[in-house]
């Protein structure tokens, strides 16, 4: 008896989902809990996996289609994983089987086509890797010729014609940052101030500690845990830092909840250390990490990505040396941190080399005033600059 795959339960409040990719096609075999597709919502992807070993038979959706909870992906007949069933040797059911086509071209996506038209390929001579043997982009791209094919991110170049464009789909997640950076900048009043730190004093902790760190605690130290560290104690000396205006009230949070930006395969996310505040440096470094390398590969869960009452980002990974980092709301505040480069500086009447990291503070100024924005990063320069306050809390 065939078993459905249907989508699942996607989380609190999210009802759709948009279908990234098929890993499987019709008459493709599957062992239990092997991922069969990929479905992207506005905040995560989320692998659907086979309930049962078995073929599959039928698939109701292709790529690019929205889906809701409960909607039957695709039928599964159950049986011992073997050789791979031809796909032609199974019938889909009537209900989830694709009108038979008027014309006997290939089933084609409308960007594949659009390639195809610019490229001189012929997509009836190419073989589709999408359900049902759909035509792809990526399939017309390499099935054309070196001297027209494209890189996917690099727009087609047709010298003897119209120049080519391309038509991608927006993501659910980057529709979702979109709207997002729209509304923090709608309903709030954004400031930001900067400062400057002087690193030095860290690095020498580092470099003096690491190995021994390393041994004990399974994982390196970073940058990353200080910064948490010393956020925690600029939030405790300044609350309003780390509270949400909701309507008339102001919400001060007693607890820390520290967002970490960190980049996923499908754009930029936010996973949560809850109560950061109790945790050692070791636990922020093995948790930062965990984060990273499960936003790589899209596993992070949705209840990882929600909540948070301050963010940090660190654009110095990618080389910022400066920005303006944008608030994730309803939070009030969020900090930047950017690239260390060794500058001439002034120190006890000489100048010095030292390594030097702008940070930045973006703001509600509804609910945060310049002066305490200021020295909330003034607390953090301390702590950084002087990282036995950490130990010490003062």
């Amino acid at each position: 008896m065939s078993v459905e795959i249907k989508v699942p339960t996607l989380g609190e409040s999210i009802t759709e989902a948009i279908i990234g990719k098929w890993h499987k096609k019709v008459g493709d075999t599957v062992a239990v809990d092997e991922p069969v597709a990929v479905l992207e919502t506005d905040k995560v992807t989320i692998d659907v996996q086979a309930p049962e070993s078995g073929t599959i038979e039928a698939i109701s959706f292709t790529e690019g289609d929205k889906v809701k909870i409960g909607d039957v992906l695709a039928m599964l007949a159950p049986g011992k994983v073997a050789a791979k069933a031809p796909a032609a040797a199974v019938a889909p059911p009537a209900t989830l089987q694709t009108p038979a086509r008027a014309d006997a071209s290939p089933a084609i996506t409308p960007v594949a086509r659009n390639v195809a038209a610019a490229t001189g390929v012929d997509p009836s001579k190419v073989q589709g890797s999408g359900a049902n043997g759909r035509v792809m982009k990526d399939d017309v791209l390499k099935a054309a010729t070196p001297a027209t094919a494209q890189a996917p991110s690099t727009p087609l170049s047709v010298p003897t014609g119209p120049r080519g464009e391309e038509r991608v789909r927006m993501s659910p997640l980057r529709k979702r940052v979109a709207e997002r950076l729209l509304q923090a900048q709608s309903t709030a009043a954004i400031l930001t101030t900067f400062n400057e730190v002087d690193m030095g004093a860290v690095m020498g902790l580092r470099k003096q500690y690491n190995e021994k760190f390393e041994k004990k605690h399974g994982v390196k130290l970073g940058f990353m845990s200080f910064f948490v560290k010393a956020a925690i104690e600029a939030l405790k000396s300044f609350p309003a830092v780390n509270a949400f205006i909701e309507g008339d009230e102001v919400v001060f949070h007693h607890y820390y909840d520290v967002g970490i930006a960190v980049s996923g395969s499908r754009g930029l996310v936010v996973p949560i250390i809850r109560d950061a505040d109790q945790k050692s440096m070791a636990e922020l470094e093995k948790t930062i990490g965990d984060f990273g390398g499960r936003a790589k590969s899209d596993k992070l869960t949705l209840p990882e990505l929600q909540g948070g009452t301050f963010t940090i980002t660190n654009g110095g990974i990618f080389g910022s040396m400066l920005s303006t980092p944008i608030l994730n709301p309803p939070q009030s505040g969020i900090l930047g941190m950017h690239n260390i480069v060794e500058r001439a500086v002034v120190k006890d009447g000489q100048v010095v080399v030292r390594p030097i990291m702008y940070v930045a503070l973006s703001y509600d100024h509804r609910l945060i005033d310049g002066r305490e924005a200021v020295q909330f990063l003034v607390r953090i320069k301390d702590c950084i600059e002087d990282p036995e306050r950490i130990l010490l809390e003062i």
